[in-house]
């Protein structure tokens, strides 16, 4: 085998998914690529070389395989759309806040010994140990995620990971965030205690500087188990495994991990990895710009970024060994000109390259995770728990 890749384009839905009647009607004209396309042009070159205009409308020419994915996971979640990507099948979670569901959190780590006092007052917020405040997430649509915010001078991450673990398991939204920095103090954590909509209370993170150098984060996803996804997989088979961008946060694997953001350093340190790397090595990479461009609701920026990455594969491709594989795709969408600013219930492209694929239309898949089944074939490693392998078709085998 050669090196494999998954390269991500966050938020770049091609159509709304016909199921947004009855789950996301707010998303029922969304269509990413086809409204940048009608509002500010694009300039794709590559990937319509690929075959991306065969899969927006059946035109043009295609050098990869091309076809397009409905989501499985419930709504329009980067977390949980990676955790398709793995090969997880999602579960249902449900929206909950810390009003509804803080005494059965707070019995449940009682039950596990840890300390629980209310951190104000009357208010659904707790103080675990003294050093890691729950509370609702108050960044991301309401109800959707607990956030544990960690004082890393009084917990190790390690720590605050198996408290995590206690609090997942009595609460079905769809993730439980832990997360901290060193630089950080309780004292900080506390006076960013707020709250968000009626009824919601959480810590407003960014206010803390939580995000910056030293920043640790783990999300748990509702249903999902680590251990039979395809980076745990490979991992365990003893190829690298590299995650970057976006991927760095939301994929759990032990190897190397940066969470660039910038696209074209993005790019860059990819390119270097890639070069540098064994020839079994997996890359799991996303562009995370393209949906920050989208929950900006800023078309112009969106182009750019799209621009960019379209410039970077027209010099990478030709670069690419004999056995490598890449597969470009998405998580969901994020229309910036559907009048909200949230992620887009939307189809999502699948455009595989290889000097040995064939340009087949791969058709619609009914789960992105059969893009994990995919690479555990063609890394030759278990296979995860969901998911169909489409590399008899790339390969006509």
């Amino acid at each position: 085998m050669g090196k494999a890749t998954l390269l991500v384009l966050d938020g770049f839905g091609v159509g709304a998914m016909a199921d947004c009647r009855e789950t996301k009607p707010e998303d029922i004209h969304a269509s990413t690529y086809a409204h940048l396309q009608e509002t500010v042009g694009l300039n794709l070159p590559t990937l319509m070389k690929m075959g991306l205009g065969k899969i927006v409308n059946n035109e043009g020419e295609a050098i990869a395989a091309y076809g397009k994915s409905k989501l499985a996971h419930h709504g329009a979640d980067t977390f949980m759309g990676h955790q398709e990507l793995m090969g997880s099948k999602p579960g249902k979670p449900a929206k909950r806040l810390m009003k509804d569901v803080g005494q059965q959190i707070a019995d449940g780590l009682i039950a596990n010994g840890y300390h629980v006092e209310e951190l104000i007052e009357g208010k659904p917020i707790l103080l675990v140990d003294g050093a890691v405040v729950v509370g609702d997430n108050l960044e991301s649509a309401l109800g959707n995620i607990i956030n544990m915010t960690a004082d890393l001078t009084q917990i190790s991450f390690e720590a605050a990971t198996k408290m995590a673990a206690v609090v997942r398991k009595h609460v079905d939204t769809s993730r439980v965030i832990v997360f901290g920095n060193e630089s950080v103090p309780l004292t900080d954590i506390v006076a960013a205690a707020e709250e968000g909509k009626p009824g919601q209370w959480g810590i407003n993170a960014p206010k803390t500087g939580v995000y910056g150098e030293g920043y640790q984060v783990l999300h748990l996803g509702y249903g999902v188990t680590f251990e039979k996804q395809f980076a745990y997989l490979a991992e365990q088979a003893g190829k690298p495994v590299y995650r970057i961008g976006k991927t760095a946060d939301v994929i759990q694997a032990q190897g190397f991990a940066n969470p660039v953001v910038h696209t074209p350093e993005l790019l860059s340190i990819y390119k270097k990895m890639y070069n540098e790397a064994e020839e079994d090595a997996v890359f799991l990479v996303n562009v995370q710009e393209t949906d920050l461009a989208g929950h900006k609701e800023d078309p112009s920026w969106y182009k750019e970024v799209l621009e960019t990455v379209d410039h970077f594969l027209a010099e990478f491709l030709p670069t690419l060994a004999e056995h490598d594989l890449l597969i470009v795709t998405a998580d969901h969408g994020n229309d910036p000109t559907c009048g909200h600013s949230q992620h887009t219930r939307e189809h999502t492209p699948i455009l595989v390259y290889g000097k040995q694929v064939q340009p087949v239309c791969l058709g619609v898949r009914d789960t992105m995770a059969d893009i994990a089944a995919t690479l555990s074939d063609f890394t030759g490693v278990q296979t995860p728990e969901f998911g169909t392998s489409f590399l008899p078709e790339l390969t006509g085998k």
